[in-house]
């Protein structure tokens, strides 16, 4: 494969990236060559570019044996092993990291011209070269990333050698390389015109993108991590402005944030004025554990501790929270509310288990709304029986005809409907968290 420029190597990569977009994605270039790549690639996923200048870190007697890495905002990434391995000094890692540093700022200020970084924190943000050979610089930026707070890190280029592809999953949670040839020699070579970029072209790209405003409008969903007693729990969430409340899904068994039917519910509730976080209660590992998927209590805690985080960030602290349960998450949502310390709105249940919760249900005040299929007889008779326990406002609500799933037509927007009904209610009543 032959690209005819960085622009034209930029657009390929661009259409191998295309399911990360809407996502709430930061696009990083690495100066100076990355830059026109990322400005594509950018354009393409209609999200914001920024520069990402990173600084290695070598060994005096050695420079190109790295020992870190630095980047903006006075991030540091240091390799205990090979300082311990190579016997650096305090002394001699301080006057490293300083020279390298104000080299660093050196050339952010060139580049960005006085403009505030784009914040990565939480954000998916993926990280564009025009090739990589030892991959080294794109590993420094990589780490750079995360160390600035990136949820998630991908590391995308045009071409590059197969082994250092390999190599770079250590430290991005995806790669994505267009051309891995055999007998790889030069970046170069795999361009008609590799005319090195200059400071000026990359400056005039960055204030083409900012200009054109390119990225999310407010209220777009974003990626977000979410740290819940040492586990790294992925979420998608969206606050319009002056949201009425903040909805959390608790998905059932099975199930996880890109549940279909969810987004679903919560694309509705968004155009309602309300915003959404759909979490997963649970990592990929613990998922494949039938023990940890009907762990009620476990999925409570975890819902609990998500919502704690929600009302430390800034964007959503403000707001009432509320719970949407599907299947067993329905039961996790109960049971997290019943802690009074939790201040839930309302919750909201569609095709829920509220019986695996049936030891709390009789401590539950926030107002509950059973949603069930009509079909779905087993659930149903589940649900009549659990709507008897519960002590404060609740009602349940059957959608004719729908079975588990409400896959049949109208089925799902009777049930978003109902819920934005539902918290639209009781989110005004509420004043939300002390």
């Amino acid at each position: 494969m032959l690209f005819t420029d960085r622009a034209d190597a930029g657009r390929r990569l661009a259409r191998r990236l295309r399911h990360l977009g809407g996502r709430g994605v930061v696009v990083l270039g690495l100066p100076r060559g990355g830059v026109p790549v990322a400005f594509e690639v950018a354009e393409e996923l209609r999200a914001p570019l920024d520069v990402i200048v990173v600084r290695k870190l070598g060994v005096p007697f050695q420079s190109e044996y790295a020992f870190g890495a630095i980047g903006e905002g006075g991030v540091r990434v240091i390799d205990e092993h090979v300082t311990q391995q190579t016997g650096l000094t305090g002394a001699e890692i301080a006057a490293v990291e300083g020279r390298e540093r104000a080299e660093l700022d050196r050339r952010v200020g060139r580049l960005r011209g006085g403009r505030p970084p784009v914040p990565l924190a939480g954000r998916t943000v993926v990280i564009v070269d025009d090739g990589i050979a030892t991959g080294a610089t794109a590993r420094a930026a990589c780490q750079v990333a995360r160390a600035r707070g990136a949820g998630r890190v991908v590391l995308a280029v045009p071409v590059g050698p197969a082994e250092s592809v390999e190599l770079l999953g250590q430290v991005a949670d995806e790669v994505v390389c267009a051309n891995t040839p055999a007998g790889f020699f030069a970046i170069g070579e795999w361009y008609a015109d590799f005319a090195q970029a200059t400071d000026q072209q990359v400056t005039v790209l960055l204030n083409k993108a900012a200009a054109a405003g390119t990225g999310h409008a407010a209220g777009d969903p974003a990626e977000v991590v979410i740290n819940v007693a040492g586990v790294r729990l992925a979420g998608t969430l969206a606050v319009p402005d002056q949201a009425a409340g903040l909805v959390v899904f608790a998905h059932g068994s099975g199930s996880s944030r890109h549940s279909p039917r969810n987004q679903f519910v919560a694309a509705a509730l968004n155009r309602t004025g309300f915003g959404t976080l759909l979490a997963d209660l649970l990592t990929s590992e613990e998922e494949l554990d039938r023990g940890c998927v009907f762990n009620i209590p476990l999925l409570a805690s975890r819902l609990t501790g998500i919502t704690g985080w929600l009302r430390g960030e800034p964007a959503t602290g403000g707001l009432a929270v509320g719970y949407f349960g599907a299947s067993t998450g329905a039961a996790a949502a109960l049971r997290a509310a019943a802690d009074p310390r939790q201040q839930i709105a309302a919750i909201v249940s569609r095709g829920g288990r509220p019986d695996l919760a049936d030891d709390c249900l009789a401590a539950v005040r926030a107002p509950t709304l059973l949603i069930v299929g009509g079909a779905d007889h087993l659930v149903l008779d589940l649900n009549r029986e659990a709507l008897e326990q519960l002590t404060c406002e609740s009602e349940l609500a059957v959608v004719p005809g729908a079975t588990h799933l409400f896959a049949e037509p109208g089925a799902l927007e009777q049930v978003a409907d109902l819920a934005a009904g539902w918290f639209s209610t009781h989110f005004a009543r509420s004043a939300g968290p002390a």
